[in-house]
């Protein structure tokens, strides 16, 4: 089994691409064939199915196996990886969302005091 780094990496690399997001986007709302996954883009058949291997190995989708088509359908289960490994720099975020929370009031007073000044 790969490690968790290995996997975090290929995640990321699967969600780098914005028609793999796109993909993934569209599994949301429910699964889906190959054939439907190609239809908004400008691409051949096995340019998505190039795709689809990659977000397959990634872990994000699965392709079942119904009759003669194969449905893709989303395992989400992976982008938890992603919230815990940036979960640890929630803090950097609250710290900068805070600070700029002060400016804004700041910018506010001031502008209430000039207003006032100009009355």
């Amino acid at each position: 089994m790969r490690s968790d780094e290995d996997q975090l990496s290929q995640i990321f690399y699967a969600l780098a691409n914005n028609t793999r997001r796109a993909i993934l986007t569209r599994l949301a709302t429910g699964e889906a064939t190959v054939n439907q996954l190609a239809e908004p883009f400008d691409m051949s058949l096995p340019a998505i199915s190039k795709h689809i291997k990659v977000l397959e190995k990634a872990g994000l989708i699965k392709q079942g196996q119904k009759a003669q088509y194969r449905p893709c359908t989303i395992d989400a289960a992976p982008l938890q990886q992603i919230y815990h490994w940036t979960e640890q720099y929630r803090h950097i975020w609250e710290e900068r969302f805070d600070q700029m929370d002060i400016y804004l009031q700041q910018i506010q007073q001031t502008n209430q005091e000039n207003k006032q000044n100009d009355e």
